[in-house]
């Protein structure tokens, strides 16, 4: 594609490499472009190459900050790129970019104000004589293993942190969304990041991930993709620190007592955003069944608003997912479960890549649909009880990422917030609600460590302690 990098980025150069592969659009099923394919020569060449911007944390702080304003300036282009290579509609890769100016803004703030702590020695026994703090200090090389559905924002909540603690940082995008990284690490190089301060990796990760994973150079892996790579990732790393944003069944609960026209407002945009492919958006929406019946019309007259279609219409709400195989996968899931007995409500409607926003009920919990992570435009209805069964079927699930809960019942609000064995509760928002400078991670086998970047550079710095004793 004109205007974007195709190659791997190592010690400050732009680099090809003979082999190649192709970036689908998954839409209209066309190459947008053929980017180099690295292998393992390109990754011992990139980690040779890597090296800390060794610049003061006010200098990594312009440096973030004229990354955002080239990132800002670039607006459109990105957003065309994004929607080419990812299928995401206008309005999700415009939403990407917003939030990414807003990220990188956030890591020049943090690096800023990166510090340790002064320790009380005087506080102990024989501690009258002693001054103590601790320094944060950088970790060398830091990994970032970045997923196709967020190709701007989640990259920059890898490289942005990694970079203000003084990192060097190699990133290795998706594969099937190459193009909107490429361009991050341009505006970075153009920014005036130190050569080997930033470098990337274009190809498969079943290819690459071993590589990187067998060196011993790396100190640091931050990964946001499957549970089942994560593992192998956590288990390669060894003793080596790891960030690990993993798998999730997200839910959302609609107690009796809520504002039902604002939950099925913020239900249905979250449920189908980026086309249900989003960690967070809702797969399990639990209802109270004294209220299932009122709030499901709600929710349905707020689905069958939306505007399924072409990505580069910005009208379109919902756009493809993002190949083939997966919209063969989603299809075969929703099939399933109304072959034993689930109801669509709306949807279950395929064209090649592009399918109807879905919304089953009479689910069990058995059911793909239900128990697996579907990362599709399809929701599951699930009347309960009261609120206790709404919290049991939400830790059911090996997951624990996030869950949005709608009450006006301040002493129901605190149940939740209390027993939900997940990252993060939010209470009349949904589970898929994100403000970027929050901690975002996730329990059990939704991984753990934290995005948001006050909390991801404090995980990827050390912490030495320095004590002075004086007579």
């Amino acid at each position: 594609m004109e205007g974007v990098e195709t190659g791997q980025l190592i010690g400050g150069f732009w680099t090809s490499t003979e082999r190649r592969f192709s970036v689908i659009n998954p839409y209209r099923r066309e190459v947008v472009a053929e980017v180099c394919q690295a292998g393992p020569d390109e990754v011992h060449a990139v980690l040779a190459a890597a090296s800390p911007p060794g610049q003061t944390p006010y200098e990594r702080s312009e440096v973030l900050l004229r990354v955002r304003d080239r990132i800002a300036a670039r607006d459109q282009d990105i957003i065309r790129v994004m929607v080419a290579e990812s299928g995401f509609t206008v309005k999700d890769a415009s939403g990407e970019v917003t939030r990414c100016l807003q990220t990188l803004t956030l890591c020049a703030e943090e690096a800023k104000r990166l510090a340790g702590d002064v320790v009380p020695f005087s506080g102990a026994p024989g501690g009258a004589n002693r001054l103590g703090w601790t320094r944060l200090e950088p970790l060398g090389i830091v990994v970032a293993i970045t997923p196709f559905n967020s190709p701007l924002n989640t990259v920059a909540h890898k490289v942005g942190p990694a970079f203000a603690a003084g990192n060097a940082v190699v990133l290795k995008p998706a594969e099937k969304t190459p193009l909107t990284a490429a361009m991050l690490c341009a505006a970075f190089v153009e920014a005036g990041a130190p050569a080997g301060s930033i470098s990337l990796l274009q190809g498969k990760g079943s290819e690459l991930g071993p590589a990187l994973l067998d060196d011993p150079r790396p100190a640091f892996y931050a990964f946001t993709g499957s549970t089942a790579v994560g593992r192998k990732i956590h288990a390669g790393a060894g003793l080596r620190k790891t960030q690990m944003e993993l798998g999730s069944i997200a839910a959302t609960i609609v107690l009796s007592d809520a504002d039902l026209d604002l939950a099925a407002t913020a239900a249905a945009g979250a449920s189908f955003r980026k086309a249900g492919q989003v960690c967070t958006s809702i797969q399990l929406l639990i209802v109270e069944r004294s209220i299932e019946g009122a709030f499901t019309e709600r929710y349905l007259e707020r689905v069958a608003a939306l505007s399924t279609g072409d990505p580069s219409d910005p009208d379109t709400d919902v756009g493809p997912v993002i190949s083939p195989e997966a919209a063969d996968r989603i299809t075969s899931w929703v099939d399933k479960a109304v072959a034993s007995g689930a109801r669509a409500l709306t949807g279950a409607g395929r064209q090649e890549t592009l399918l109807a926003p879905t919304v089953l009920a009479g689910v069990d919990h058995t059911m793909d649909v239900a128990c697996r992570e579907i990362f599709g435009p399809v929701t599951c209805v699930v009347g309960v009880a009261d609120v206790d069964e709404a919290i049991d079927r939400v830790n059911a699930t090996p997951y624990g990422l996030a869950t949005g809960v709608f009450t006006n019942d301040i002493d129901r609000a605190q149940t939740c917030s209390e027993r939900l064995d997940v990252g993060s509760v939010h209470i009349n928002q949904t589970c898929s609600s994100r403000i970027d400078l929050m901690p975002y991670g996730g329990f059990k086998d939704s991984g753990f460590g934290h995005e948001g970047p006050h909390y991801a550079i404090r995980e990827m710095t050390r912490e030495k302690l320095v004590s002075f004793t004086f007579h």
